[in-house]
């Protein structure tokens, strides 16, 4: 599928490398003139488009690959690590990510024309699929309004409708539908995933978050796993620790103030469990990070 527009269109308003936030607020495109190193990061609920180059996404042990034709999307808030592996200066990495909300799709299939399609079902929050000719339209047609901004308010929730729609129409349709259905196994953990990133920072009680998504320990457990490729323990960890690479990075704190804010009790098991994810211990970590002496 030709994706030249598009391709053109991101180039045009992600003019420098990074991560740009467009008159649309849920829309951003990113631009990347070189691969990068493995990045932790967290997706908000969303669709990612590639227009020009490739990305690695890891999720728990799981790697996931997409590039232009494909797209990805996660529907809870997930901890991944993602890496350019496809830039260059001449044809550097471009894509969009466009948030949504569960309610966005909830009033979708909620309608009486909306037909469940007979693509691949799975509880799994992270799907890689197949672009549609009329998804890629629909993207377009949003993004052509960042020409005209007065429109935006008018115009764009119909875009963004039918994005979703036409998303929801794709092989990964019933997968995505199924974290808004209400009573899905699915659902009953989305809003326990939204309890967790509000406190990560919190201890973490299991048998309270089991209750709260109306299941035994042992059948939460084993939900929370299918969603996100993790245990909840492990995806706790994951949150505090890439919100502490960011405050580190950007507050240039101690070490050992971050591992408090961020929930840990222990310095030394913050240390510990930071180099494992990053490879080195904080400090050497953000020197590495901005270019410093790492000793």
């Amino acid at each position: 599928m030709p994706l030249t527009e598009l391709t053109e269109r991101i180039e045009r308003l992600a003019i420098q490398d990074g991560t740009i936030i467009t008159a649309y607020h849920a829309l951003s495109f990113v631009r990347s003139s070189d691969v990068s190193e493995p990045v932790p990061a967290v997706y908000k609920p969303s669709l990612c488009v590639i227009a020009q180059g490739a990305k690695q996404v890891l999720l728990g042990p799981e790697s996931y690959f997409y590039d232009p034709g494909s797209y990805l999307v996660a529907s809870v808030h997930l901890p991944i690590t993602g890496q350019v592996i496809d830039a260059s200066p001449e044809k550097p990495y471009l894509s969009l990510q466009l948030q949504f909300e569960m309610d966005q799709i909830l009033d979708i299939i909620q309608q009486p024309y909306f037909t469940e399609n007979t693509g691949h079902k799975s509880h799994r929050a992270l799907v890689i699929g197949q672009m549609s000719n009329s998804l890629h339209e629909a993207i377009l047609r949003l993004i052509r309004l960042l020409d005209t901004p007065e429109d935006l308010p008018a115009l764009a929730p119909y875009a963004v409708r039918e994005i979703i729609y036409r998303m929801l129409q794709t092989e990964q349709g019933n997968t995505i539908r199924n974290f808004a259905l209400l009573g899905s196994r699915a659902q009953r953990i989305v809003p326990v995933i939204e309890q967790i990133n509000r406190e990560y920072t919190e201890p973490m009680r299991v048998d309270n978050l089991a209750k709260a998504a109306g299941m035994s320990t042992s059948s939460f457990f084993s939900c929370f796993k299918e969603v996100t490729a993790m245990t909840p323990l492990q995806y706790q960890k994951r949150l505090r620790l890439t919100e502490a690479r960011r405050l580190l990075l950007a507050t240039m704190s101690d070490a050992t103030s971050v591992a408090y804010q961020v929930g840990y009790e222990s310095a030394t098991q913050f240390n510990r469990e930071y180099a494992r994810l990053f490879g080195q211990p904080p400090i050497r970590d953000v020197r590495r990070f901005l270019g410093m002496n790492p000793q």
